[in-house]
């Protein structure tokens, strides 16, 4: 076994990676930006290196600097925990050819996985079942388009290399073609390095489901259970729970079946996760994460298994030590992600700043993963996860209620979270039944306005988003703001439907309001689309401007008919919260 490693990221995966570090003893070194120097996983890590000042790009994607950090220390071992570097094959090389150990696949395993052409190959060659899907990567919107007439739509355009939902975009109709490719390619290019991107059917009513592999060095590879993470928004999961309820054991043997035969295709080495659409009692290959997942607390909960420890001891070339036979999940848990953002109306604005209070209760059947503590803040540069609270229970009611109970006794300040979101989730009867797909939360569930509890109702203001009105915070001078990425207007049977599951009706009429002739960044961020100049005639909901935020793109959009008078800011531009991006003269105003 490793007497040191490093840990190449940060936040939550890098202090849970190191309490098993420490229970193996096994000293480890974080790395860290200038701006996370007094983060948690630094203070939780026995040495750490500082790689500078910068953005991501120069500090925790700098595989150079790394890798030095990692030499200098005296490590053996990198371990990538999740983002950032964990599926890059040229990173994995790059450990590897410095002498070090990589604690992941191989570089080829990445490569072949991560690009998902490829890995749909392999899956064919596994026979394990594809939804229809462009022949290779596409270069254009006409692609898209010649998609849709041949296998209808919706469609969905994603990011060749990477994963957690980015560079992903949801293709309604041909006349949304080029925008969702343009928006797919930038992000891809901002989140992975890549903006190539594919073309694959979207399956309207699926479940996600994913079968967590392990392999070894000396050629065993396991199924450890499966998991539903199909609570999402934005293509980001909210709620995870193992094992995937409501499946037939037939079912779930074949998927376990069918993730182990694609591993082997790829002489896999490692904990990988192979994601399945599930519609009516069949499964279609989705993609392969090459690396530990965000929920993998929920499979270690079922099945008393250290998954970090396992892949501790398979890169140091140690047998797994399990087999398929021994592995028998017994009960049931849900995982909560708790975000820094506020879900009002299923907005999810990112909610960076101080957190005043953090206090989490402890009990049987509970764990709490955190980046944070109280007093740390939550920096608008990063991932919004704070932390993931994980309830088991012998039955999945006992670890809904259970979760639910702990929820209420959470205590965070000075930042919005996610935790209110989850309560209404976990409460709806579609939940508790499991009627529910990828889609649900965004199309059929109408989430309140959780800061009128607050004392806040004052605080915020209506606009309209394709067709349908949302509140959201005011800023300095009453700045301008649409809703983020995601936030879709349900459809009136959808509206129906949630108002029936407890959500509301979404009947609320918009408030009247002046415009002031200014549009302002609603929070900080990086100016990643400039969409109008100086003289632009626009229509209320057209496209201004995209921001992007903690690691999501925030679209910008006129409240009102007018014209544009002048444009602040540039492609590339860092702007703090109320930033002035543009005026314009509002028609009739």
């Amino acid at each position: 076994m490793f007497e040191k490693i490093l840990i190449a990221n940060r936040g939550e995966i890098a202090v849970r990676i190191m309490r098993t570090c420490r229970e193996l003893g096994i000293k480890t070194v974080a790395v860290h930006s200038a701006a996370d120097a007094h983060s948690l996983h630094v203070r939780t890590a026995d040495e750490s290196v500082d790689l500078g000042d910068g953005p991501a790009s120069s500090t925790y994607l700098n595989t150079a600097a790394i890798i030095r950090a990692a030499k200098r220390t005296g490590c053996q071992a990198v371990h990538p925990g999740y983002g950032f570097l964990a599926e890059s094959a040229e990173f994995a090389g790059a450990v590897t050819d410095a002498g070090l150990v990589f604690i992941g696949p191989s570089a080829h395993a990445i490569a072949t996985m991560g690009e998902k052409v490829a890995s749909r190959a392999v899956a064919l060659a596994a026979s394990v079942p594809l939804a229809p899907g462009s022949e290779g990567s596409i270069a254009d919107p006409s692609a898209i388009i010649e998609f849709g007439d041949e296998h209808g739509y919706p469609a969905l355009v994603k990011a060749s290399y990477g994963g957690g939902g980015r560079g992903m975009r949801l293709v309604g109709s041909a006349s949304e073609a080029v925008e969702a490719f343009g928006a797919a390619v930038r992000e891809a290019t901002a989140a992975f390095g890549n903006g190539e991107v594919y073309c694959e059917r979207y399956l309207v009513n699926a479940r996600h489901v994913e079968v967590q592999v392990f392999g070894d060095s000396h050629g065993d590879v396991v199924y450890l259970g499966d998991r539903d993470c199909s609570v999402q928004r934005r293509h980001q999961k909210l709620i995870e729970e193992a094992p995937a309820p409501g499946l037939s054991d037939e079912v779930r043997r074949s998927m376990g079946e069918a993730a182990v035969r694609l591993a082997r295709q790829v002489h896999y080495v490692g904990a990988g996760t192979v994601e399945f659409l599930y519609e009516e009692g069949k499964f279609y290959f989705l993609e392969m994460n090459t690396r530990i997942q965000v929920e993998h607390p929920v499979t270690e909960a079922v099945t008393g298994l250290d998954l970090v420890a396992l892949q501790l001891r398979v890169a140091a070339g140690q047998p797994l030590g399990i087999t398929q036979e021994s592995v028998r999940p017994e009960g049931a848990a849900i995982e909560v992600r708790v975000n820094a953002e506020d879900p009002s109306e299923g907005m999810f604005v990112p909610s960076p700043g101080l957190i005043a209070t953090l206090e989490v209760p402890e009990a049987e059947g509970l764990r709490w993963d955190a980046g944070y503590q109280s007093g740390d803040e939550v920096l608008p540069l990063y991932d919004s996860l704070v932390g993931k609270l994980i309830a088991w229970g012998p039955t999945r009611d006992a670890a809904i209620q259970r979760l639910q109970s702990a929820m209420a006794q959470v205590q965070i300040e000075g930042i919005r979270t996610t935790i209110p979101a989850a309560q209404h989730i976990l409460a709806l009867d579609a939940f508790k039944s499991v009627d529910i797909g990828t889609t649900w939360l965004e199309d059929s569930v109408v989430l309140p306005d959780f800061s009128e509890d607050q004392g806040d109702e004052d605080a915020r203001f209506d606009v309209e988003v394709a067709g349908r009105y949302y509140r959201i915070p005011t800023f300095p001078e009453d700045g301008v703001m649409a809703a983020p990425a995601g936030a879709a207007a349900p459809t009136a049977d959808a509206e129906a439907g949630s108002a029936r599951a407890g959500g509301r009706s979404g009947t609320r009429r918009r408030r009247s309001r002046a415009s002031d002739g200014t549009v302002k960044a609603p929070m900080q961020g990086t100016i990643v689309k400039v969409n109008v100049e100086a003289g632009d005639d626009v229509t209320a909901g057209a496209l201004l401007f995209v921001l992007e935020a903690m690691k999501m793109e925030n679209p910008i959009k006129a409240t009102h008919d007018g014209r544009i008078e002048a444009v602040h800011v540039s492609l590339g531009d860092s702007t703090p919260a109320g930033t002035l991006l543009a005026s314009y003269v509002a028609d009739g105003v």
